[in-house]
């Protein structure tokens, strides 16, 4: 088996539907295994989608622990040589896959791989390609909308959505890495109950010397937003996974930075939650 999917699902059978009829569209059964895990979701009617994919593997979660060690706990029942990460609300849009595994195995170190994202107005997604956060474009990205076409900022806005690069971070709604590699590292990191596993499984990948790359030649649909509620819950979610990747790179070995980006986080959640009475 050269390719397995992994799927976490939680309430967005709709959305799973038109992702895994892309996926039987544009991928070969012989040589690519779709694993589906449902995470305890309160809606049932995604079980109504076993019978429609007989050639999917579904599994229930009894509880929901999050994006990360559901994740972990499908691949641990995958045979593929590569794993693709893939979010519910995606969906393929060319025979793309054959693609990014061939240029996968050509490059030396290869870590994880993302590709151009668009909504469904066809705007492109600049979280597609990113770079870690530091205290210097964190700021940039938690408090002004001003975007630099021509730096190395949070959004890697000086490389062409449509080029292939290397970049630090790709989004875990698509990100295709190397089974044995993800085993090497460990992971999606367990810590996080959702949102910021995949900047930190990146900058793993980075710090054990592997390379991370922006396919920009490879477009897929993502149904932004449509997935998640924004709600106070959200925030608490999304803030504190920030929070978790500042204490466990920058607390001890960058004070300063620590410091300024745990301030800039606290001031962005309160205004966040302001908005939302």
């Amino acid at each position: 088996m050269k390719l397995s999917v992994i799927i976490v699902n939680y309430n967005v059978t709709k959305l799973l539907r038109s992702c895994l009829l892309s996926i039987r569209k544009y991928t070969d059964e012989e040589r690519c295994e779709v694993i589906v895990i449902d995470n305890a979701s309160t809606d049932s009617s995604w079980k109504d989608l076993i019978a429609e994919f007989p050639e999917i593997r579904f599994i229930a979660s009894k509880t929901n622990d999050g994006f990360a060690k559901a994740n972990n706990k499908a691949i641990k029942t995958a045979s593929g040589e590569y794993l693709l990460i893939l979010n519910p609300d995606t969906e393929l849009e060319s025979f793309c896959l054959g693609e990014l595994l061939e240029f996968a195995g050509s490059q030396p170190d290869f870590g994880g791989l993302g590709v151009r994202m668009h909504d469904a107005k066809g705007v492109f997604l600049p979280e597609s390609k990113r770079s870690v956060p530091d205290m210097f474009n964190s700021f940039e990205k938690l408090f002004t909308n001003f975007k630099k076409n021509n730096s190395k900022s949070y959004y890697r806005n000086d490389i062409d959505e449509y080029a292939v690069a290397e970049v630090e971070v790709v989004t875990g709604a698509f990100l295709l890495v190397k089974k044995e590699v993800y085993e090497k590292i460990g992971g999606l990191d367990e810590a996080y109950f959702m949102y910021g596993e995949d900047i930190d499984l990146c900058y793993t990948l980075l710090k054990n010397g592997y390379r991370n790359y922006y396919y920009g030649k490879v477009s897929i649909l993502h149904h932004k937003g449509e997935s998640t509620v924004k709600d106070e819950v959200y925030l608490e979610r999304f803030y504190g996974a920030m929070q978790i990747f500042i204490d466990k790179y920058y607390k001890s070995l960058k004070p300063l930075q620590y410091s300024f980006l745990k301030a800039g986080l606290k001031l962005r959640h309160k205004i966040e939650k302001i908005k939302l009475k």
